[in-house]
């Protein structure tokens, strides 16, 4: 006969049961202490204190552009660098450049006055080459420009889109998969005249289906509440659209080509996953990451839809200004279905 001193109460075994439940669930895991360290090492590397930086300046690379930048590079707390006419605006827009010089008698100051740091650029510019050629500090000609797709809300968009196309991809094909494994649907599909090249490139046009209406929701709700706007082709942005889905809907194949269950393909997905949430520049530049880390970054595919999309929707290009991006996206998207069409598994 069981001790009844011994015997647990049922409010403290039904605790430890789903405790024990809890810990079995690996995308429970993950999230409650994997994602949290890797968010605050990720965000910590992007945003360390990096001391007092130099405000970048950018001066027009005309003939006269040497006297200037030698002045620049006298004053402390500017960095002077020349760039072409055309990547002037990108600059501003970017942050990469606070104010414009365009060289001359009198020098011309371009900038974006909306922004507390291109005047405080202004004045600390002026008082440099004022100094050097003994002139007074009014004497330059100012040129206030307003730079297409600055806002913030205008620079979030295309990463949004791109983690959407990404999220969507990976979790409507991945989970689609083992869902259908779990219940032995696939077990059936086997048994019926079809290739699994037919049955794994259906999974991706039939997530292609919705690609339209996702870009329509988000695009449209921001032009209508923040006036978003596209500067290049609407048709330029949903090739490259097309092209991440393509690339993701191959990625989230892979990834449950072997997976069992959903917790499991849960977990290889997040794997996959949070790291181009934090690197890829949804929220922040990438450029955040130290140098030694661009190259893999660069290599990510959603580094590369987010720079398309940001490409088409901010600076106006057409598909051959983001060939290379494009390239990288239909590298992961053939070398992943056919990874998938490898390693696909039936059962």
């Amino acid at each position: 006969m069981t001790d009844a001193g011994r015997v647990p109460h049922p409010l403290t075994a039904l605790v430890l049961a789903r405790i024990r439940l809890i810990f079995r669930e690996p995308e429970m895991v993950f999230w409650v202490f994997v994602f949290p360290v890797l968010m605050a090492s990720a965000l910590g590397i992007a945003f360390q204190t990096r001391g007092e930086e130099p405000m970048p300046v950018a001066v027009r690379d005309t003939p006269g552009a040497a006297p200037v930048l030698a002045a620049l590079a006298r004053a402390d707390g500017l960095d002077g660098f020349a760039v072409p006419p055309e990547n002037e605006l990108a600059l501003l827009r970017d942050g990469g450049a606070h104010l414009v010089v365009v060289p001359g008698s009198p020098p011309t100051y371009r900038y974006d006055a909306a922004r507390p740091e291109s005047r405080l650029t202004r004045l600390l510019v002026d008082r440099a080459l004022a100094g050097a050629a003994g002139r007074p500090v009014s004497a330059a000609r100012i040129e206030e420009v307003e730079t297409p797709g600055s806002r913030y809300i205008d620079w979030l968009v295309p990463g949004l889109l791109g983690m959407n196309v990404m999220g969507t991809g990976m979790w409507g094909i991945g989970f689609g998969v083992v869902t259908a494994r779990t219940r032995k649907l696939l077990k059936r599909m086997m048994a019926t005249p079809m290739r699994r090249s037919h049955f794994l490139a259906s999974l991706i046009i039939a997530r292609l289906a919705f690609l339209g209406f996702e870009m329509l929701a988000l695009l449209g709700f921001a032009a209508w509440a923040f006036g978003v706007g596209n500067a290049g082709g609407f048709a330029a942005l949903v090739v490259v659209a097309l092209a991440g889905a393509l690339a993701f809907g191959g990625i989230g194949l892979l990834a449950a080509s072997r997976a069992r269950t959903v917790e499991g393909a849960a977990g290889i997905m997040n794997v996959v996953m949070v790291p181009m949430w934090i690197c890829s520049g949804v929220f922040f530049a990438s450029t955040n990451f130290p140098d030694a880390a661009q190259p893999l970054i660069r290599l990510l595919p959603l580094t590369a839809l987010i720079d398309a999309l940001r490409g088409v929707m901010l600076d106006g290009r057409a598909l051959i200004g983001v060939g290379a991006e494009l390239a990288t996206l239909a590298v992961w998207g053939a070398v992943s279905f056919a990874l998938a069409l490898r390693v696909f598994r039936w059962q």
